[in-house]
């Protein structure tokens, strides 16, 4: 049963993150609440051994049907994934206590400002090319990678809003670009998480399976109905989340 409960779980984030991110919004709570009195670094762990199949499948999938500029996003992906390993360190020297009660507030700023300007992500018009474009990407992939080490909530989110605002892509694209984003940071978590032995694989097998056939659904339902679509998914996620981390900061 205990499996059974966590691979639907893990089916239903990977068809939420492929489409905007914020899987962990349903797969972290499930295996809290379905193995209590695990270890959170080996929950933690687990996740990452599932969702990473999911949103590398979905980098895949788009990439058949959205251009993204991969001489630009391979150095931001390898400057995530490097930059997460280096936030996952430094978690194991200081707390990231501090940022529970400011992630709410930052999300609710994003919210608003989404809602604010109406036209934000509606057309792909980036603002960068050839190295000037590399450098804007290595810098978000970079930043985000590293709090993605650190803490961790709302991580596809903040990539898609970044890619958005800072890069001027659409919310197709910065969707497509950030779930290649998404995968380099989690596979430097999920290195240091095998490595210390906090990986439930006899789990992640039917998870990994499960959020895959997720990511599929997903990535279908985004490349159908475009732009407008993800917009809608990223507030709903977005909004979702600062329910959940105020919730966790102000509440619990």
């Amino acid at each position: 049963m205990d499996l059974f409960v966590v691979t639907l779980a893990s089916l239903l984030a990977g068809f939420v993150d492929s489409i905007v991110g914020g899987g962990g919004l349903i797969l972290m709570p499930a295996l809290f609440a379905t193995f209590p009195g695990a270890a959170p670094a080996t929950l933690f762990g687990t996740n990452k051994g599932a969702s990473v199949w999911g949103t590398g499948l979905a980098t895949w999938q788009y990439s058949r049907r959205v251009t993204l500029p991969w001489r630009a996003l391979a150095p931001a992906a390898l400057a995530a994934l490097l930059a997460s390993l280096a936030g996952a360190w430094l978690v194991t020297q200081l707390s990231p206590h501090y940022l529970r009660k400011a992630l709410p507030v930052l999300l609710v700023l994003l919210l608003a400002y989404t809602l604010a300007k109406k036209d934000l992500g509606r057309d792909h018009a980036p603002r960068y090319s050839g190295r000037a474009e590399a450098w804007v990407l290595c810098a978000i992939g970079a930043g985000i990678g590293f709090y993605d080490g650190f803490f961790g909530p709302g991580t596809g989110s903040f990539f898609v809003f970044l890619l958005v605002r800072v890069a001027g892509y659409d919310f197709l694209h910065a969707s497509a670009s950030a779930k290649l984003l998404n995968t380099a940071s989690n596979l430097a978590a999920l290195l240091l998480f095998s490595l210390t032995g906090h990986v439930w694989w006899h789990f992640v097998l039917a998870m990994a399976l499960a959020n895959m056939a997720g990511s599929l659904a997903g990535t279908h339902l985004a490349l159908k109905h475009g732009t407008g679509f993800v917009r809608i998914g990223f507030l709903v996620v977005v909004s979702a989340l600062i329910l959940k981390t105020g919730w966790d900061a102000f509440l619990r």
